[in-house]
């Protein structure tokens, strides 16, 4: 098993020195995609290659977006000869002190997709945690799932054998719709995933790429193809259920399947409904969670 990192960039530099640490301290080869950054970021990053300290730095002349500088730096990974790849964002976001635990995890599970689950401190836009949220509940039904916790997280290692099927015979989003977009689809070709938590910042200085209209865009229409293609090949999708992961039916592990206010609402209506209208009320809950929840049985 060999483990490369790769660090999609468009106008990033500033926190890369210290990205590029943590990885050589897990003794991580590093792919730099320089995804047609302006100046002064592109000079930056290009001092940044060094084939003596493992970091190479890959330039690509037009932007072509996320989805498509990670694409690029696969390729270079695959031709390497490497079988897995982490992929981390530029800008410092991800707290890498759970790296290790990745790399343990892929290491005892190779066939599966190791991914961050972001935990967002008081730094993190309302707007774009809405956002998120919107996304989650269609992935959930993309997948017809809760398996995937979290599809917008850039923090993840990828099985490369899985991912070179897939890109050679799908067309994945090339930019912000990327991060979701294969993972369902990898979902739906059999690639389990084992989700962590990863807390994630958002530093003052620190400037997004996401473009409020046009990425929205992609997103509802990454959305809809999902949802069609579900649809057109439900039956096949089916039968390549990804298979349940032994780390994932510890209990301890397990997340809660619920929510807050459900739980409120639930304790509301059951203090004045009385001993026989709680029975009625929490039998069909009771119930849907006892057949979705197979693991939780287990």
């Amino acid at each position: 098993m060999r483990v490369c990192a790769i660090i999609p960039s468009h106008n990033h530099y500033k926190q890369l020195d210290k990205i590029i640490k943590y990885l050589q301290k897990e003794s991580l080869f590093v792919f730099i995609i320089d995804d047609g950054s302006d100046e002064p970021a592109r000079s930056a990053l290009a001092l940044l290659n060094n084939a003596s300290q493992n970091v190479l730095v890959h330039r690509l002349d037009a932007n072509l977006g996320k989805g498509g500088a990670v694409i690029a730096g696969m390729r270079l990974a695959i031709s390497a000869g490497f079988t897995h790849a982490l992929q981390i964002d530029a800008d410092g976001q991800h707290d890498l002190s759970v790296l290790s635990e990745f790399l343990v995890l892929s290491e005892q599970y190779p066939e599966t997709i190791i991914c961050g689950c972001s935990l967002y401190d008081s730094s993190a836009p309302l707007t774009r945690r809405i956002g998120r949220w919107i996304t989650h509940i269609w992935v959930w039904i993309e997948t017809l799932s809760f398996r995937i916790a979290d599809s917008m997280c850039g923090f993840r290692i990828y099985p490369l054998e899985a991912v070179q099927s897939l890109i050679e015979q799908e067309k994945i989003g090339r930019r912000m719709d990327f991060d979701t977009d294969i993972l369902v689809r990898l979902f739906w070709r059999g690639v389990a995933p084992i989700m962590r938590p990863v807390r994630v910042i958002y530093p003052p200085e620190n400037t997004s790429n996401f473009n409020l209209v046009e990425d929205n865009w992609r997103i509802i229409k990454m959305h809809t193809r999902l949802v069609l293609t579900l649809l057109w090949r439900l039956p096949k999708i089916l039968s390549h259920r990804p298979p349940s992961i032994e780390e994932t039916r510890r209990w301890s592990l397990l997340s809660e399947r619920g929510v807050y206010w459900g739980m409120k609402l639930c304790s509301f209506l059951c203090r004045g409904l009385g001993r026989r209208g709680r029975r009625i009320f929490l039998a069909p809950i009771v119930l849907y969670f006892y057949i979705t929840g197979s693991v939780q049985r287990q």
